[in-house]
């Protein structure tokens, strides 16, 4: 009996003094317990221009005072449309996307033309995770179908359900996340592809999609570059047939389009094609909207700055892009700093050079969703996330682009723990990225707003005030309508 008293106390007496121990260090332990250094790791993707980016600024002189929090947004009229004034908190900017609504208009009403968009991500839309849903709900209210733009290679393909996408292991390729100065202008996808290997054949190969939207490869057509190589061909193998296509790399861009609709599948084989630069293959039906999506892991979106103005126009007279997305920020976030003066300031650049590359095409702005780290022993919010979506808001209206912030739609603070930790989950156990319960979800509220705005565009055209000739003109029409048309007949 007391040896079991002894080892009663001799326990308590330990956990007493652990106790006291652990108050004692706590002190001087950091509240954050996990880094916010970036590390490094061979098997990470690193934006170069990223890490110069944040290298070159002067963080501890940055200028964090914020003037535009203080203004109202005040917008001019455009083609007889003007949206209210908001406040810099709630900007949403959807003034700036009245040619894109303009586009979505004419395709509901007189289903003239076609609409595209351009996504451009990171790891959040890894294996067409987002825009997979965000073009299904595109598709669904205003027709179309097709995958759109998919690259000859890709880090993601195996986990990609609206296309099945195989290809060789010996393609040459040249990213602009990686590569500074490339052998040859990267495509509107931030890659350029070579079939360099003279021993063995470079091959591609495709699989229609799972959804009803992407169950068919709707008129295949090739993306390629201008080389002096004139020996290059493509063998397209469809089931049981072959088709033997020269490529003629006469033109800046040039494209290949296989007279076929309604394929289920298709294999591109390269025959002796080196030094031609290839870029990728697009599949849709012409008609409804068509969404690209063009993402990366590592990315910070810095790199499209990269892009070389010429390929790009010659890809917009092509392609006619009408709304061009860019959804960053989680890999910004680790980066030991909440002063993202040097990311807004490189970001503006990004978005003015994706303006003279496309001109006139509306652009869209993405915040970074909620991300969670550990403080103490709890998980909450992560410091970095808010003067990140700040900065984002900041670049979004000094170049004249809408702007969505993901972080509130999800529901702001706390968010993301319980997206990860309620069921049925809705992200990772990383507390960053959604699974794709989660992503359907994210697409949703993208798509929303975007129609909440439509919805309201609509509203506005049909009220906007007519020119005065034609208001002038349709007034005396109405009180003195026979007098008009005597005089239209002398």
């Amino acid at each position: 009996m007391e040896s079991n008293k002894s080892y009663f106390f001799q326990s308590f007496i330990i956990v007493l003094l652990s106790a006291i121990f652990f108050l004692g260090v706590k002190r001087i332990l950091p509240k954050k317990i996990f880094s916010e250094k970036a590390g490094t790791t061979k098997n990470v993707l690193i934006d170069s221009m990223l890490i110069d980016a944040f290298e070159a600024e002067d963080v501890s002189k940055a200028d964090i005072g914020d003037t535009l929090a203080n203004q109202p947004i005040v917008y001019y009229e455009t083609n007889g449309v003007t949206f209210p004034e908001e406040t810099y908190e709630n900007y949403k900017g959807n003034q700036y996307l009245i040619a894109f609504y303009e586009k979505l208009y004419q395709l509901e009403t007189a289903q003239k033309g076609n609409v595209r968009i351009a996504y451009f991500g990171d790891s959040m839309t890894d294996g067409d995770m987002i825009v997979q849903d965000f073009r299904n709900y595109f598709q669904q209210n205003f027709g179309g179908t097709g995958v759109g733009f998919v690259a000859i290679t890709s880090e993601s393909a195996g986990s990609r359900s609206s296309i099945e996408h195989q290809f060789s292991t010996n393609w040459k390729t040249q990213s602009y996340l990686n590569v500074k100065y490339p052998k040859r202008a990267f495509g509107v996808n931030g890659h350029v592809f070579f079939a360099n290997d003279t021993a063995k054949v470079e091959w591609v190969r495709f699989k229609a999609g799972r959804s009803k939207f992407t169950s068919q490869l709707d008129n295949p057509t090739l993306f390629y570059g201008s080389a002096k190589n004139k020996n290059g061909e493509v063998s397209f193998i469809i089931g049981k047939d072959t088709l033997h296509k020269k490529l003629v790399p006469s033109n800046l861009l040039n494209t290949l389009a296989l007279p076929k609709s309604g394929l289920k599948a298709l294999k591109a084989d390269f025959i002796k094609a080196d030094s031609i630069p290839i870029y990728g293959f697009n599949f849709d039906d012409g008609k409804g909207v068509h969404v690209d999506n063009f993402s990366q892991r590592g990315n910070s979106g810095i790199p499209i700055s990269k892009f070389d103005v010429s390929l790009m126009k010659a890809f917009q007279e092509k392609l006619d892009y009408d709304l061009i997305i860019l959804h960053y920020g989680t890999n910004v976030l680790n980066y030991g700093t909440k002063d993202y003066t040097w990311y807004d300031k490189s970001m503006t650049r990004t978005v003015n050079r994706l303006k003279e590359c496309f001109p006139g095409v509306s652009i869209l702005i993405v915040s970074t969703a909620d991300k969670a780290s550990k403080y103490d022993t709890e998980m909450k919010t992560d410091s970095a996330v808010v003067p990140l979506t700040n900065a984002q808001k900041r670049y979004a209206v000094k170049t004249q682009s809408s702007y969505v912030n993901l972080y509130t739609l999800m529901g702001g603070d706390g968010s993301m723990v319980k997206w990860t930790e309620e069921e049925p989950a809705m992200a990772n156990k990383d507390y960053t990225h959604f699974n794709f319960r989660g992503a359907k979800k994210i697409a949703g509220l993208l798509y929303q707003q975007l129609n909440d705005g439509y919805k309201q565009y609509k509203v506005l055209r049909q009220n906007r005030k007519q020119p005065e000739k034609e208001k002038e003109k349709s007034l005396l029409d109405t009180i003195f309508p026979k007098e008009e048309e005597e005089k239209d007949a002398n």
